[in-house]
């Protein structure tokens, strides 16, 4: 039986890469979306026709902890064993503190931490039964924080300690790991990365290029397949920008 792979954003951009690499080293996809439909849909159908019946869609609003129930239920009455989920579904938004509001914060806590948390939490009976991995993706801006991106940067710095936590907490039987990206996509506005700004980080990444979303897809794979004694731990994919 093929392994499975859950991937949460994973019809767009990063998480459009991982779920490609996955499928082609012969995972199964569970493939969750939340407005990308036509994305998820056009993707699914590519991966169906290279591989019979290798992915299914869910949709779930992983800030709605109703929805993240249904969404775990959904998975687990699908595959019995679940072999690897990625967090990978995120959500960015500037959050300035002299006007963040409580529902703003919220947003970016419930999208980038809360949602991974409880997800976890529901599919922990099918992780168990594989003996799965996790891996969650990050962001260097965790340790080179982004103006005004406050509370972005509060929950996924509180996703990184949640990888330590959890591999203390679900070791042995289920190994847990993260990637944090640096430089791989520019956001789609915007509101950070102005051209200035674009050029300063790349003059300070060591390999002075951007990154591609398939770098961080195969260290995914890399912790899923060809690192069974490493867990608890953070692997930075950032050209070597951390270290400026």
């Amino acid at each position: 039986m093929p392994q499975v792979a859950l991937i949460t954003g994973g019809a767009r951009r990063i998480g459009r890469a991982i779920t490609l690499c996955l499928h082609a080293a012969g995972y199964d996809i569970a493939l969750h979306y939340r407005s990308s439909a036509a994305d998820a849909e056009a993707l699914a159908a590519q991966l169906n026709a290279r591989r019979s019946a290798s992915c299914d869609l869910f949709a779930a609003d992983l800030a709605d902890h109703s929805q993240v129930q249904a969404l775990g239920d959904a998975v687990s009455a699908r595959y019995a064993a679940l072999d690897l989920l990625v967090n990978n579904a995120s959500g960015f938004e500037p959050t300035p503190l002299e006007n963040c509001t409580p529902a703003a914060f919220d947003a970016m806590l419930d999208s980038n931490l809360r949602g991974a948390y409880f997800l976890t939490q529901a599919l922990l009976a099918p992780l168990r039964s594989a003996g799965g991995c996790i891996v969650n993706v990050i962001d260097t801006h965790v340790q080179r924080p982004l103006p005004q991106f406050n509370a972005y940067g509060a929950a996924k710095a509180g996703l990184a300690s949640l990888t330590r936590s959890f591999a203390v907490e679900l070791g042995p039987q289920i190994r847990v790991n993260g990637v944090s990206p640096g430089a791989i996509l520019w956001p789609e506005d915007d509101a950070a990365y102005d051209a200035e700004t674009r050029k300063a980080t790349i003059e300070a990444t060591p390999l002075k290029r951007l990154g591609a979303p398939e770098d961080i897809a195969r260290t995914v794979l890399f912790l899923a397949r060809e690192a069974p004694f490493i867990t608890g731990q953070v692997i930075a994919v950032d050209g070597g920008r951390g270290l400026t």
